[in-house]
């Protein structure tokens, strides 16, 4: 059964997204997709400093079944990235909204996040 977290937005895609405290966004991919994936052996990260467009292809996800492409539901610009994904990858199907985190955001326009899935929108796409 895959866990749902009320305090994050969710895209169609399956990315999960939080507003921090100082504006900035995180994004992951939901537990539902890291199980869908199944082991994932690498991520492919951008670049702080990247500026990225909604709809955008921001990470690949490599996994012993597939690789996937990841993308933002907003746009805005790379402040972080998860470097601990790149020693321990495996951190996306532990820890999908902890430890597994992609990146962090500056987005232009922060209620571009509200206008995404809620909780119980979310649960209601991948449960159909």
């Amino acid at each position: 059964m895959s866990e749902f977290r009320a305090e994050l937005k969710y895209a169609e895609s399956h990315e999960w997204l939080k507003i921090e405290s100082d504006g900035s966004v995180v994004l992951g991919i939901t537990d539902h997709a890291q199980d869908a994936l199944g082991d994932v052996v690498y991520v492919e990260l951008p670049d702080v400093g990247d500026q990225i467009d909604a709809g955008a292809e921001v990470a690949v996800v490599e996994s012993v079944k597939a690789a996937s492409d990841i993308y933002t539901p907003i746009s805005g610009e790379v402040v972080e990235i998860n470097a601990g994904l790149q020693d321990d990858p495996s951190m996306v199907n532990s820890s999908p909204y902890d430890l597994g985190w992609f990146m962090r955001l500056k987005p232009q326009d922060i209620q571009s996040v509200e206008d995404l899935l809620d909780i119980d929108g979310y649960r209601a796409l991948v449960e159909d």
